[in-house]
This record gives C-alpha cells, sequence and structure tokens, in this order.
C-alpha cells in the first residue's frame, strides 16, 4: 500500500468519516493499529506479556502500553510513550526485549523503535527512533536514533534482534535507494544501543518495481535465525510472505535471492503484513505461527477462510504450511493498513494457546482487540 493512502485514510478515521466494516471477534483494547506482543523473560517482571499498539488521540500520534498478569486474559495500561516528532507521523513500531546486556542496557530492556516524521511534508527526512524501558514498559527514556533518510523517501517497519555474537540488529524497509530499487531491506547493527554502524544490504530484488518489506526476525531453538519478510510486486503473486534462514543472524546471504516462498499444499497464501511467532509443538518441538492480512487462492481469490485463520510450520518453514484457527477474527478484512494489518501473535498458557492483536474497524476508527485460542 502507498502510504500517502495511509496517512489520508487515519486522517478520515479520526474524523469518523469512513463506513466501518465488519468489527474482529475478541475483547476490545484500544484504538490504534499495528500492536505488537512480547513476553517478559528478565527481571521484576518476568513472565509479564506486554502490548504496544501505534495509536492517536487529541495530541496526536503516540504509543500506549499495556501490560498482562494473566496470559493475556486481560489488560492494563501502564505507560506511553510520546516522541517530540510524532505530530509529523509515528508508524509501524516494533517492540523487543534485550535478551542480553548490550552496552550499559541490562538483559531485560524494552526498546521500543518507529518510524517517524512521514507527515513532515515534501522536505521530510523520515528516521527510525527508538526509547528504552527499563522497568517492564512503566517508564520510557529515548535511546537513540539508528537511521534517518538523506531524501524524502521512506525508512519504514523497523525489526529488531541481538545475533549470536550479542550485537544488535535493526532491519528496516528502505525506499531511498529508488529509482534503482523501490524498496530495499537494510539493516544497521549497534553493540551499545546508541551508536549504530553503516547500513548493510539485506535484501535487494530486481527489477527496480519490486517492493521487500515488512522484516520479522526470530531466533530458532537451534540457535539459526528465521527472517521472514513480503515481496510485493514479485512474480505473479501480490505482497506474499517469503523467508530465509541465517546460520547467526548476522548474515544473510545473498541480497538478490528471493528466498523461499510461503504457501500451503494447494497454494494459498497471505497477502499483505505477515508476522511470525515461535511456538512449542511439531515433531521437531518447535512449530511457527504467521498471520497475514489477506488469504486468498493462488490465484489471487478470496478465500472463505480470510481474516479467520493462521498458517503453521513444523519444520522451520520447509515444506507446505498448514491453517490453525485464528483467535481473533477479521472476516471483513481488505487491502487497507487497518483490519487484520500486521497482527501479532504470542505463546500463552504453556504454548498450548495463542494470543492474538488485531485490529479493525469499529464505527470509522480503527481499533485494537484481543483474544485466545488453540495453538494447533
Amino acid at each position: 500500500m502507498r502510504r500517502g493512502v495511509v496517512l489520508v485514510t487515519v486522517f478520515l478515521l479520526v474524523m469518523g468519516l469512513v463506513a466501518p466494516a465488519q468489527a474482529a471477534t475478541g475483547q476490545r483494547l484500544t484504538v490504534g493499529s499495528y500492536p505488537r506482543l512480547v513476553r517478559l523473560e528478565h527481571g521484576a517482571y518476568r513472565g509479564h506479556i506486554v502490548a504496544a499498539v501505534n495509536s492517536w488521540d487529541a495530541g496526536g500520534p503516540f504509543v500506549p502500553i499495556y501490560d498482562s498478569t494473566d496470559e493475556g486474559g486481560s489488560f492494563r495500561k501502564i505507560g506511553e510513550i510520546r516522541d517530540p516528532e510524532d505530530p509529523n507521523g509515528e508508524c509501524c513500531g516494533t517492540l523487543y526485549e534485550l535478551p542480553q546486556r548490550l552496552g550499559s542496557l541490562r538483559a531485560g530492556t524494552l526498546i521500543w523503535a518507529a518510524s517517524y516524521g512521514q507527515a513532515a511534508g515534501a522536505d521530510r527526512r523520515m528516521a527510525i527512533k527508538l526509547w528504552a524501558s527499563r522497568d517492564g514498559g512503566r517508564h520510557w527514556s529515548f535511546l537513540s536514533e539508528a537511521a534517518r533518510s538523506h531524501n524524502h523517501d521512506g525508512v519504514w517497519e523497523p525489526e529488531l534482534i541481538m545475533d549470536a555474537g550479542g550485537t544488535l540488529w535493526l532491519h528496516f524497509g528502505d525506499e531511498t535507494e529508488a529509482p534503482r530499487f523501490a524498496q530495499v531491506l537494510n539493516r544497521v547493527g549497534s553493540t551499545d544501543g546508541t551508536n549504530w554502524g553503516t547500513k548493510q544490504l539485506t535484501l535487494a530484488i530486481p527489477p527496480d518495481r519490486v517492493r521487500p518489506g515488512m522484516p520479522i526476525v526470530r531466533k530458532l531453538p537451534d540457535g539459526r535465525y528465521y527472517f521472514g519478510y513480503e515481496l510485493c510486486n514479485y512474480g505473479d503473486q501480490y505482497c506474499d510472505p517469503y523467508y530465509k534462514i541465517s546460520p547467526d543472524g548476522a548474515n544473510y546471504g545473498d541480497p538478490g535471492s528471493a528466498g523461499t516462498r510461503v504457501t500451503t499444499a494447494s497454494g494459498a497464501y497471505f497477502q499483505h503484513a505477515q508476522t511470525v511467532s515461535l511456538f512449542p509443538g511439531g515433531p521437531n518441538g518447535t512449530r511457527l505461527l504467521m498471520v497475514g492480512q489477506l488469504y486468498t487462492t493462488h490465484k489471487g481469490k478470496m478465500l472463505p477462510g480470510n481474516g479467520q485463520v493462521l498458517l503453521a510450520n513444523d519444520n522451520a518453514g520447509a515444506g507446505n504450511w498448514y491453517e490453525v484457527p485464528a483467535p481473533v477474527k477479521v472476516p471483513g478484512a481488505y487491502n487497507n493498513f487497518c483490519p487484520n494489518y500486521s497482527s501479532t501473535l504470542l505463546p500463552v498458557d504453556g504454548g498450548r494457546n495463542v494470543l492474538e492483536i488485531a485490529a479493525d474497524y469499529e464505527n470509522g476508527v480503527c481499533t485494537t482487540y484481543f483474544g485466545k485460542g488453540p495453538s494447533s
């Protein structure tokens, strides 16, 4: 989707001028979109589930932070992030807990990263900025700026992961190399969370109209890293999910290689905004669960399960994926920044269930909902 359309849509939603779609199932969380979930594994709040949402109020865009102590049965607001650049646009953020010390940041530090400045006009210089919380999401302080565009093109959809050597990597969609490439995936690394190295190319697929985006990285139990993304304007499918496996979280192979496409045995696939989470299960002990915005046949025709299924794989992504019911159903999902766009999944109840937060329209306003269901 073009980002200008997103901005116009957000404005219309706030003004209440867009007709609502069928509301999602689940419990209402808050106004907003692009939710993220993390289970804390360190410190005083170990076991708590933290949620973040790209939201807005009378003061403009901001990020409310929520906490759950009952395995996602309920949430309460515990904090918020308001960046000075919020009035110029804030979107598509990510939430990450440091698994080990990074410079002066101890294990368990929560980091929020998001794109800022997309509404700053023709001369905008978008940035990806990071905020840190040392108390489980209750209080936040500005940490650093990891990337800023050198021209008016965008930097989008940050994703954080620490590699096997202890470097923190920020992956993002980068439009600044146009017209050679409409968008590439780049990454920058840091050993302290404050200072960032020169960007490195992760994925650039010819011809120039192809747009890799929406990076998601998960460390597998065997020490390898699953790197997922969407490829838009590539082949005969539309914004479909692909993945690569990195041996160490630092190296991702040939940037010109498209990777492996995610599909079911019948050729069904998700269009737009895939996210992936790790769950226990399957013959190898680890199950991947994926959610995407639209669920279609190999020819792009909407399937009856659109907005109501997840895809699962028990072999680190290899082979065919299969359907699992989605805990939050968004049967009216369509190509738009809100309904079922970049939903988030987390294992709960010992991995027996999956917690999902997804967005849909409620009386014309994009709103997030949460719910739980079986993970297999």
